[in-house]
């Protein structure tokens, strides 16, 4: 399989974020605490549509912090999951009778960190489809200098993954998730 240089992957990709789809790509994760959320009112009188509609960012709990509504669980919802949970509470709590909410995901705060023996140590932009091969391979690929053991460090756990495994046997790579830090680790010789 032949791979594209990191400069091609960079360009489709910085591409692909301009042209609108990463909002999409972004919102079918399940958001974490520090993400931010654009959040859009409809359906309300004009006059209120201003003091609700803003960024907003999943606070240490987890926690979005709304106007007129005060406290709502963000973190482990997918958007739209959001979306819907924002205009049960705002309809449940009299608020208002039809309100439309929409949420686009900030697409600036999710990365994979690739470093070691890759030719290009970087942080790689999330995206949903990203697996372990393929976020190595968006930091160049493997040095000259790279080993068979690769660390895997997630939600404060550490493993190490034999790379020539998943290199013999492309069905084992598996999808990473954002925040996720690879470590290729240089051969002893």
């Amino acid at each position: 399989m032949k791979r594209l240089p990191a400069s091609l992957l960079t360009l489709a990709l910085v591409g692909f974020l301009g042209l609108g789809f990463g909002t999409t790509a972004f919102a079918q994760s399940a958001l974490r605490v520090g993400d931010t959320v654009d959040i859009r009112l409809s359906g309300v009188p004009p006059e209120e549509v201003g003091q609700f509609s803003a960024p907003y960012t999943i606070d240490d709990a987890g926690m979005l912090n709304l106007p007129y509504i005060g406290l709502i669980k963000g973190k482990g919802l997918l958007a739209n999951q959001l979306q819907t949970a924002i205009e049960q509470k705002l309809k449940a709590d009299k608020i208002y009778t039809h309100p439309t909410v929409a949420v686009l995901v900030s697409n600036n705060a999710r990365f994979v960190n690739v470093r070691g023996a890759v030719k290009t140590p970087m942080r790689v932009v999330y995206t949903p489809d990203l697996t372990f091969m393929s976020a190595i391979n968006a930091a160049g690929g493997l040095s000259e200098f790279a080993g068979k053991k690769v660390r895997l460090s997630r939600d404060g756990k550490l493993t190490i993954i034999d790379i020539r495994k998943i290199s013999e046997d492309p069905s084992k790579d598996f999808p990473v998730q954002p925040g996720d830090q690879i470590e290729v680790l240089q051969s002893l010789w």
